[in-house]
């Protein structure tokens, strides 16, 4: 902060503040102005009546009120809270820069008022510029696409088609004429490298692939593609399903004739294979 205090503009002040108060500073810049008597007669000067009270006590508090009363009367002046300093930065020497500013900041709001001095200190605050626009160049206004908001260098969308439809691009000064049919699929919409599904079923359908130039002929209907599972060659034949099974032993459930069982026990007792019991047939 001190690398950045400019001797030449403190010259410059001391002449402003001596020339519009009619008092002399002193050799010692910052220790002709700590009292804060100066600035509060340079205050009244500007703003007739901003600091009604001023201290020419030599008591620390006394000047520290000065100060504070001085830096109240700038902001009641139009001086924006950042280019204020605080009572320490001047009283202690805590920021002379600041102080520089702020007095610097003074004079260009005192020339912006219209205060004529033999010093021209201080850069001029820019003035408002109001404008006013009738209710038609107001409407005019709502058609122009602010630059805040981007811009499509001017491009347009005129002879856009709606979203998801096919866009037919042709030039005739190429020899490219446009489309004669609505089959074609633009490549703006994708490609599937002239594949098509001519003869797709239903998805979830068996589908017979066959080729008769290699002897390929359809299958049946009743056989199971491969592409809708397998169940390696089971059927359901004979199962009634939600109802009972019934497993029948003929050895535990004799339900034929005598014979039947005989053979059955026959084959359960190890006899030799091709012997059967018969019964004889009474003679009548």
């Amino acid at each position: 902060l001190a690398q950045k205090y400019d001797p030449q503009k403190e010259a410059e002040l001391r002449t402003w503040i001596e020339s519009v108060t009619g008092k002399q500073i002193g050799p010692d810049f910052q220790k002709g102005l700590k009292d804060g008597v100066i600035l509060c007669e340079l205050m009244n000067k500007l703003q007739p009546n901003s600091v009604r009270k001023i201290n020419r006590s030599a008591q620390n508090w006394h000047q520290l009120e000065n100060l504070s009363n001085f830096i109240k009367a700038m902001a009641s002046y139009g001086m924006n809270p950042v280019d204020l300093f605080e009572a320490n930065d001047l009283f202690e020497s805590g920021n002379l820069t600041q102080v520089q500013v702020s007095l610097l900041a003074l004079a260009g709001m005192a020339k912006t008022k219209g205060l004529q001095s033999g010093v021209d200190i201080g850069v001029k605050y820019s003035e408002k510029q109001q404008r006013n626009f009738d209710e038609a160049k107001m409407k005019a206004g709502q058609c122009v696409i602010g630059l805040q908001m981007g811009t499509n260098k001017c491009a347009s969308q005129s002879g856009m088609t709606a979203y998801g439809t096919r866009r037919h691009l042709y030039d005739p000064k190429n020899q490219i004429l446009p489309p004669m049919d609505h089959s074609t699929i633009s490549l703006q919409m994708g490609t599937n490298k002239c594949a098509s599904q001519v003869g797709m079923t239903a998805p979830g359908t068996r589908r017979h692939i066959y080729d008769s130039k290699m002897g390929t002929e359809k299958c049946d209907n009743s056989s199971m593609s491969l592409q809708m599972g397998s169940n390696q060659g089971a059927n359901q034949s004979g199962q009634v399903f939600g109802l009972g099974r019934q497993i029948y032993d003929p050895k535990y459930c004799p339900q034929g004739s005598q014979g039947e069982v005989a053979n059955a026990a026959g084959e359960q007792s190890g006899d030799p294979p091709g012997y059967h019991y018969y019964r004889e047939e009474e003679e009548e």
